[in-house]
């Protein structure tokens, strides 16, 4: 059992959770209510099992917030509201229909702050490309990027109270009215290129179509905005990596990767235990809760040698799991990707000097969702 508590997860967990991997990495955290998992051998067996561990439970964070949806269910009804949106972010489809718009949009908010020498990049180019796209793509028209952030915000705000063994503030209820509103309309309107009308026209009821929806922005903002902005953090505060990027530019992908290993911005993830069953030297009871930590298992020393080091030249960072594994590998990574190198590519092509504001430093932190803060830079304007 480990005295483990919330707020040292919330701060820097890794130190706590490199203990726990090195002596119980199946542990039972009180203060999670529940088992943490901090190996990477171990955390693929869960991810993998969903007959044994599944994330189909009432007491699933997401679903208490916005209903079943894909994230929430197992086997042939998380395909059939998997499948309904999967199709169109399989990566060549992804490259065809956004990458135009992703570099557009790029090119616009990094002009935009060009000529100031200084910005904030989350609030600044991260965030508000994550919510262009998905706006984008879902075919939300006429929604602005401030309504939809202060939607996915609402739902953020929620799964994070929840998993910390609170309870989701009210906001959290009306921001989902509006969203079934806004979904409502684009179902009705049928525009092409909808994906939420797309997934109307199949199988799914509009209650289904919106849970959905409101996922994919889980999926689209809240983890690509983390993403793009550890992505920079990294690269800015290991100067030695950056000039590796900067003279040979067919490294930034890696780095990006090295990046989600290092510090994944969603480092966790749920399941409950269908049955008792054995993980590693741990006894699991059906119905217990199994928290996965990809936090911990992207930093294993027994499968990334020096695991704490930012190292863009890694040989095998692509085993990170910060995208998941399993049935409920996150289908829209290469979307994701692809907002990650356009953004930073844009910013060490056009932001000469770019460097971390020493007066503002950033580090990460969250429970589920980890990223920085503010994210303060300056350049030679």
């Amino acid at each position: 059992m480990s005295s483990l508590t919330i707020a040292q997860l919330e701060d820097d967990p890794h130190p706590h959770l490199a203990r726990l991997r090195d002596k119980e990495p199946v542990a039972f955290v009180p203060a999670l209510g529940g088992w943490l998992v901090t190996s990477r051998d171990l955390a693929l067996a869960v991810m993998r099992d969903s007959a044994a561990f599944t994330v189909d439970d009432p007491r699933f964070s997401t679903a208490q917030v916005v209903g079943p949806s894909m994230l929430s269910l197992d086997g042939p009804v998380h395909a059939r509201h998997r499948d309904a949106f999967s199709r169109p972010f399989r990566p060549a489809r992804t490259r065809e229909r956004f990458t135009a718009f992703v570099e557009a949009e790029v090119g616009r908010l990094v002009g935009g702050i060009a000529p100031a020498g200084a910005a904030e990049l989350r609030g600044d180019l991260a965030g508000p490309l994550a919510v262009s796209v998905v706006t984008e793509a879902l075919g939300l028209y006429g929604v602005d990027a401030a309504t939809v952030r202060s939607w996915y915000g609402a739902f953020v705000e929620a799964v994070s109270a929840i998993t910390a063994g609170g309870t989701a503030p009210g906001r959290a209820g009306e921001a989902y009215g509006l969203l079934r509103a806004a979904v409502e309309e684009a179902i009705a309107a049928s525009r092409p290129g909808s994906l939420l009308a797309e997934a109307a026209r199949g199988d799914l009821t509009t209650a289904e179509v919106v849970a959905n929806a409101a996922i994919l922005m889980f999926g689209g903002i809240d983890t690509t905005e983390g993403m793009i902005a550890n992505a920079a953090m990294h690269l800015l505060q290991h100067p030695g990596q950056l000039r590796l990027v900067l003279d040979d530019r067919d490294l930034l992908p890696a780095a990006i990767e090295e990046s989600l290993r290092l510090e994944p911005s969603a480092s966790v993830v749920d399941r409950y235990a269908t049955r008792d069953t054995g993980l590693g030297e741990a006894m699991i009871r059906a119905g217990d809760l199994v928290r996965v930590s990809i936090a911990g298992a992207n930093r294993d020393p027994a499968v990334f040698a020096d695991p704490d080091r930012f190292d863009v030249r890694r040989h095998n960072t692509g085993e990170h799991l910060a995208f998941a594994h399993g049935p409920h590998f996150c289908f829209g990574a290469p979307l994701a990707r692809l907002e990650a190198r356009t953004a930073l590519a844009a910013l060490l092509d056009r932001l000469p000097g770019l460097r971390p504001d020493p007066s503002r430093p950033a580090r990460p932190r969250g429970l589920v969702f980890r990223k920085p803060p503010r994210l303060d830079v300056l350049w030679d304007a």
